[in-house]
């Protein structure tokens, strides 16, 4: 059985809690956050606390709180020598404290608050700097379904900063093809069944060979037609900057 202390109150936090309940090896033994009220609800299932001089021994501490705030928040751990993990993809291992055995327990996933999620399905990015806390990390993560990656720091920042362009960057490509389809009455419902079958491609095939459209066609005649229609420069800008990356990427003249 493997005892975890959860720190934080965010999305994170809420659903690693959930998901640790389920596992049987894994046991939540304590749930801190500085404003009790974040957590209360819990409090028939887990010891909660806010008073971060009472957190208790445990074989893994999960620090899921706000990126600027891991660095501080690990100084004021009163404690020494014991595991304790952050779960963001862009801060580094070292950044937590050095009195501590450090890792990194980074979900490569987005979270929504009180959706369903299946963390065997999650990969599971996990560095640390011991070898032996690398086994109970991986073990952990097992426990709770996940497939578990061994990565440096810099794979790890890689990643991430991947993330943020399949993830982040598409979906405010969503946004813009639904204030395009809103400024002519259209229902964005249409879309969907081309970014379902988008993200289904790459499943099977590289990004390089799916890619379709009039950038990678250099058909220059609907490229223009396409911009005359973008009455907002923002979104012609960004039109403008992803055929010109398409057309890089396979070859073709610039605009």
């Amino acid at each position: 059985m493997i005892s975890v202390i959860i720190i934080g109150a965010g999305n994170v936090a809420s659903h690693f809690y959930k998901t640790f309940k389920t596992a049987e090896t894994v046991s939540v033994t304590q749930w801190y956050n500085r404003r009790l009220n974040a957590i209360e609800t819990y409090q028939n299932e887990v010891e909660i606390t806010d008073d971060i001089k009472a957190l208790k021994p445990a074989d893994v501490y999960l620090i899921a709180v706000k990126d600027d705030a891991i660095s501080h928040l690990s100084s004021q751990l009163p404690f020494e020598d014991r595991l304790v993990v952050h779960t963001s993809g862009s801060i580094g291992v070292h950044d937590l404290d050095k009195k501590l055995k450090r890792g990194v327990f980074y979900p490569l996933q987005t979270f929504t608050k009180d959706a369903d999620v299946d963390f065997s399905t999650i990969p599971l990015c996990i560095e640390t700097i011991n070898k032996a806390d690398y086994q109970t990390l991986k073990t952990l993560g097992e426990a709770i379904g996940c497939k578990t990656y061994k990565v440096n720091g810099d794979q790890r920042k890689a990643l991430h900063l991947a993330a943020v362009f399949v993830n982040n960057f598409t979906n405010q490509l969503y946004r813009v093809a639904h204030e395009i389809t809103e400024s002519e009455g259209v229902e964005f419902e249409i879309l969907k069944p081309l970014i379902t079958e988008t993200a289904k491609k790459v499943q099977d095939i590289s990004p390089y060979m799916a890619q379709t459209g009039p950038a990678k066609r250099n058909d220059k005649k609907t490229i223009k037609k396409h911009l005359k229609l973008l009455e907002n420069e923002h979104h012609k800008a960004i039109y403008k900057l992803l055929t010109a990356s398409i057309q890089k990427t396979h070859g073709r003249q610039k605009l």
